[in-house]
């Protein structure tokens, strides 16, 4: 029984190391299935927030379409306000036979009247569904209703509608018009505010617009120097009233009614005051000089001399200072040919109206393709050189280059509406140095904030709050790089982070409390450095995606300056775009193999992929358009559509270097372009489209058409000239007349003779025969002492 007991008492011991054992086995059993749980739940708590993040892309795309959808329906309104703006104008001009008008005008101001009673309640509830979907207040709603009209026919069936107040007819010259263009204004940082309207009309300032308690001196008065007139009706030069045909006023009550419709075309927000006509009318010559041995005018077009020889016959009796009447007839934009794509990046967007937004020149173009109408935002003084659009898709800043006039062409950024093209603020005038090359709105925040990058030596980057005043405020400015930068871009989920990249360098920017950035370059660790960072994209998760000189597309970590991905060698040559679609899905674009190819969201590429033809040169920018289409800008110019699977169409084509050639068909609706890229175009301006095109493989400077039409004759660069076939353009002869280029060259008016000016300030003149094929020299004119100067215009009788 002892034994027993010291056996049960040695195995009572025994058990107790056993027991601790199990209890420490528990509680790491119990740690780690806390532990397990802790990170099942910050999974799920991550693909919660990546939801969540989905659901917010995804209503903000139904938000834009939604916009979208509202913008098409205003601008389809606004063609019909224009259709009936276009009746009463045509209505209240006097016509040449005779005839009178008062009682059209009549008529159509009690339309107006009706019109305006009858939908009364529609309009409010219109006015109410628009505010609720784009957030904006009364007065914004109202200034988003002066808006110009797409000179395509609405497919909407004819009815009465409400009759807006529209910009249809602002800076409109001719209410037969089909394009609406805003004339450029002075960059002058003071704002002209609207005089008051006359008696019975009422005018609706801009929402962001204080009334100031006094009138100020117009802004283009107070240009005296400046050579861009703002031309507004044929009011401006007939103000006192209007007239019958027989010269009398209209009565008391018509010129009541005039007066209230008149106001409705917002001319008299830009009306200038009295004082002023008279200063206006010489605008621009107090510059000039004349001088009589020689019989010419001298002045200065944007920093450039201008001499303009004064014909013969008045040359002894002409004076400068005498004020000859305005015509009655203005020009007016109706088409812009051609896209800048050679030299700039990230300027092609779809907007919700269903247009294109683009740039060439100092216009910036609207192009609505499926309805074959453009619209022009013309408020800027030189070239053009970025563009983006705010993150409502409604709004658009263009930024412009530094031209030769001091004043006139200086660098600055303006934002627009582009349903109204109403200029909301003038930014940056006398801040920036140079050109402005980079634009981005901020997204996180709604738009609040615009990132400039100007190209001064330093490159310097700039925030604005752009809201802040009609000339914004700038927040920070700092240096950005010494090299070459070609994109900035704000984070789209994070509002304090700015992405910039360029020559040997990618940054990103923390923009603190304070107003300071902070800059992190990034790491390219042991991986061969690109000599340039072409473009930036982000995901929808966050990360930025960049592609580079080599070929490369590379995925930086969201708030990271590190590589979490590299995809070597996509392309050959740069990668010049990446657009990130929708879905989730990567379009890349070669800058040297011309290919679009298709990467999952891991960076796979799908196997979709295509190709822009040679001819049409190398991708330059990707953008998203409607359901599955793509938006493609070429380095040469062009501008295409279509999808990966069934390819892209060009709708729009230009020229790629200097454009000095131009030559109009004498019977049919067409026209003929040569430039310095060796290219000769036949356009039809009734269709838009290109005719043809020819490589004559020299630079051309001139044109003409023979007086049938049959047959055209190109001036090189070299001297050279060639007669070739308009329809067949088989080259019949090639002739030399000096070493200069061939300025110009004209046709008698019986086509029995060609003149040919030489920059050696020479004129040729040929002989012309067999159907104006073949062409015999007859003899060459030396300029007289006064005229030393080559030929640029050359005019047979």
């Amino acid at each position: 029984m002892r034994l027993n007991g010291r056996h049960g008492s040695s195995g009572a011991t025994g058990s107790s190391p056993g027991n601790v054992t199990s209890g420490k086995q528990d509680e790491l059993a119990s740690s780690t299935g806390i532990d397990d749980m802790m990170e099942t739940e910050n999974e799920s708590l991550q693909e919660r927030v990546a939801d969540l993040e989905k659901k917010v892309l995804e209503q903000g795309d139904e938000i834009v379409c939604l916009r979208s959808t509202l913008a098409d329906v205003l601008r389809r309104l606004n063609q019909l306000d224009s259709r009936s703006s276009g009746d009463y104008n045509r209505a209240s001009v006097p016509v040449r036979n005779g005839s009178g008008t008062s009682a059209r005008v009549a008529n159509q101001s009690n339309h107006v009247g009706a019109g305006k009673d009858s939908h009364g309640s529609a309009s409010r509830l219109r006015q109410t569904a628009y505010q609720q979907h784009s957030g904006m207040t009364d007065a914004a709603f109202k200034d988003s209703l002066r808006r110009t009209a797409s000179c395509a026919p609405s497919s909407l069936p004819q009815r009465r509608v409400v009759h807006y107040q529209s910009t249809g007819s602002l800076h409109s010259d001719s209410p037969s018009s089909t394009s609406i263009s805003p004339v450029p204004t002075s960059p002058s940082p003071t704002h002209t505010p609207p005089p008051p309207p006359p008696s019975g009309g009422r005018t609706t300032p801009s929402p962001r617009t204080p009334q100031p308690p006094q009138q100020r001196p117009s802004s283009v008065a107070s240009s005296s120097g400046s050579l861009h007139k703002r031309w507004s009706s044929t009011g401006d030069f007939n103000n006192s009233g209007i007239t019958s045909p027989t010269g009398s006023l209209i009565g008391s009550n018509s010129m009541a009614i005039a007066s209230r419709l008149a106001t409705k075309s917002l001319f008299n927000l830009y009306m200038r005051p009295q004082q002023h006509q008279q200063h206006l009318l010489k605008h621009g010559t107090r510059d000039a000089t004349y001088n009589e041995e020689e019989g010419s005018v001298r002045f200065f077009l944007r920093g450039r001399p201008i001499v303009l020889y004064a014909p013969t016959a008045i040359a002894e009796t002409y004076d400068m200072l005498k004020v000859a009447t305005a015509p009655q007839i203005r020009l007016k934009l109706e088409w812009v040919y051609g896209y800048r794509g050679r030299d700039c990046r990230s300027n092609l967007h779809l907007l919700p109206t269903g247009e294109i937004v683009y740039f060439v020149a100092a216009a910036v173009v609207l192009y609505n393709v499926e309805e074959q109408s453009q619209r022009h935002y013309l408020g800027h003084t030189d070239d053009v050189k970025c563009l983006t659009v705010h993150p409502n898709k409604l709004l658009v800043a263009t930024g412009q280059a530094a031209g030769h006039d001091r004043r006139e062409g200086r660098p600055h950024v303006r934002v627009w509406n582009s349903v109204s093209l109403h200029t909301l603020a003038v930014i940056g005038i006398g801040e920036f140095e140079r050109s402005i090359c980079c634009l981005s709105f901020s997204k996180a925040d709604g738009g609040v904030l615009l990132c400039a990058v100007d190209e001064a030596p330093d490159h310097n980057i700039s925030i604005w709050d752009w809201q802040r005043g009609e000339r914004g405020q700038k927040i920070t400015e700092t240096k950005c790089s010494a090299d070459t930068v070609v994109a900035a871009e704000f984070h789209p989920m994070d509002r304090q982070s700015i992405v910039t990249c360029g020559k040997s360098h990618i940054s990103f920017w923390t923009l603190d409390a304070g107003g300071t950035l902070y800059k992190r370059m990034g790491i390219f660790e042991n991986r061969d450095k690109p000599k340039y960072v072409t473009c930036l994209a982000f995901t929808q998760t966050g990360d930025v995606v960049s592609g580079d000189s080599n070929g490369n597309i590379i995925v930086w970590g969201r708030a990271t300056n590190t590589i979490s991905k590299f995809l070597r060698g996509l392309h050959e040559g740069s990668v010049f775009s990446v657009c990130v679609m929708k879905e989730g899905n990567l379009v890349t674009g070669g800058g040297k193999d011309g290919r679009l190819v298709q990467l999952d969201a891991s960076l796979n590429p799908t196997g979709q992929e295509t190709r822009v033809p040679e001819h049409l040169g190398p991708v330059r920018v990707i953008a998203e358009g409607r359901g599955s289409q793509l938006l493609v800008g070429t380095t040469r110019n062009c501008i295409l559509i279509g999808s990966l699977d069934l390819g892209l169409t060009p709708v729009v084509c230009g020229h790629t270097d200097e454009l000095w050639g131009l030559a109009i068909h004498p019977s049919l609706p067409q026209f003929l372009t040569g430039g310095h890229d060796q290219l000769v175009t036949l356009w039809d301006s009734m269709s838009h489209s290109v005719v043809w095109s020819k490589d004559v493989a020299e630079p051309v400077q001139s044109a003409t058409f023979s007086l049938d039409g049959s047959v055209l004759i190109i001036g090189c660069t070299t001297g050279h000239w060639f007669v070739m076939d308009a329809e067949t353009r088989e080259v019949y002869s090639t002739h030399t007349d000096g070493a200069e280029p061939i300025q110009v060259v004209k046709f008698s008016p019986d086509g029995a003779l060609l003149a040919l000016g030489s920059r050696d300030n020479n004129i040729y003149v040929y002989q012309v025969s067999e159907e104006a094929r073949k062409y015999s020299r007859v003899g060459r004119c030396m300029p007289e002492r006064r005229h030393r100067r080559s030929a640029t215009y050359i005019s047979l009788l």
